[in-house]
């Protein structure tokens, strides 16, 4: 015997909103997951407009040229020729500037060294702004380094063939990838054997007092939070994604800067220049309200205010270093090889001091 079908006595109208509530269900994409943060397209728009009044644009690359520099440092350290080198994320060509300067070497017992141009052959610096790319064009220094500017669709996929570098330097840009553990992972690729990886990114606390001042009058005035400032990666976390995209003999060092503003409004005005301006999605769009903006001025000074009347804004710089693995280079010894306990030194050595 046939089962009872109900669909002869339902009339034409019900039949079609039967069919009007099937569902169609969403499958995960293959891959891992990525979660996005920040909205890139936002920062790209950011950057573009920053380097549209290009005087002003300048006047506010203090923190990009001062980072600039303190990574250039930490390449007098690699005592060797870099043939092709990378600016991955390079702004303005902060780095490409830096890197032809006389006398790199802060030490005072040297009384005077070359550039560090002269230990590379070529640079190409890397940035999806090509406004704030090409920005410094004319500049002099572009006389004294081999350069090359390309104009990238997006810094979270890298263009370049694999072992095609002799380093790649990154400065303060790397903070706004969604995806770091990939970007790690191209750049690895990209690298030769035995070529080294430097960076500078803000990371940690940075702008922990404005961070803090918004929160607080957001509290008070609106009865809830917004993000108003981006976040940033944790130095702990950066060793171990250093680790996993297979770098090998990685530092990992961080460093406080410490920059004085008169108010709250120039340091924003400051970042908003320098296009570090908030890029997380599901940000509020528009500005913020005025009630707000007061109520930040005064929790910022009561709280962070110096005795002149200035407001300092704390910038955390982690700096990572990290090598492509190749023949040749040092290998820890293995876990137990250990003659001398760490215990014995701490608890039971003694420490000279020097003469």
């Amino acid at each position: 015997m046939k089962p009872l079908s109900l669909r002869p006595y339902l009339s034409p109208p019900a039949v079609r909103r039967r069919q009007l509530l099937s569902r169609n269900y969403a499958v995960q994409a293959p891959g891992a997951p990525t979660l996005q943060v920040f909205n890139r397209n936002t920062k790209y728009l950011q950057k573009e407009r920053a380097a549209a009044d290009a005087e002003h644009s300048r006047k506010v690359d203090y923190l990009k040229d001062e980072v600039a520099t303190r990574l250039c440092e930490r390449l007098l350290d690699i005592k060797r020729q870099l043939p092709h080198v990378l600016d991955l994320g390079a702004n303005a060509c902060n780095i490409a500037r830096i890197l032809t300067l006389p006398n790199p070497d802060p030490d005072p017992a040297v009384a005077s060294s070359p550039p560090l141009s002269t230990r590379i052959a070529h640079l190409t610096a890397a940035d999806s702004s090509p406004t704030l790319l090409h920005r410094d064009a004319s500049l002099p220094f572009n006389d004294l380094i081999p350069i090359t500017r390309d104009t990238l669709h997006d810094e979270e996929y890298i263009p370049y063939p694999e072992n095609h570098f002799d380093a790649v330097l990154s400065s303060l840009s790397l903070h706004w990838i969604n995806n770091l553990p990939s970007l790690l992972s191209q750049i690895a690729h990209i690298l030769k054997p035995d070529a080294p990886f430097l960076a500078a990114i803000f990371g940690g606390d940075t702008l922990y007092e404005l961070r803090t001042a918004l929160q607080l009058a957001d509290l008070d005035r609106r009865g809830g939070v917004s993000p108003h400032v981006s976040p940033l990666a944790d130095v702990r976390d950066v060793g171990g994604l250093l680790g996993k995209a297979g770098f090998k003999m990685l530092t990992v060092d961080v460093d406080d800067i410490i920059v004085d503003y008169p108010s709250s409004f120039a340091l924003m005005q400051d970042l908003q220049a320098m296009g570090e301006g908030n890029a997380v999605l599901g940000r509020e769009m528009g500005g913020m309200r005025r009630e707000v903006l007061a109520a930040s001025e005064a929790i910022y000074r009561e709280m962070y205010g110096n005795e002149d009347g200035s407001l300092p804004a704390t910038f955390r710089v982690i700096y990572m270093i990290g090598w492509k693995a190749g023949e040749g280079q040092p290998e820890p010894l293995a876990r137990g090889s250990g003659q001398i306990n760490i215990k014995d030194i701490l608890e039971g050595g003694s420490i000279k001091e020097r003469g």
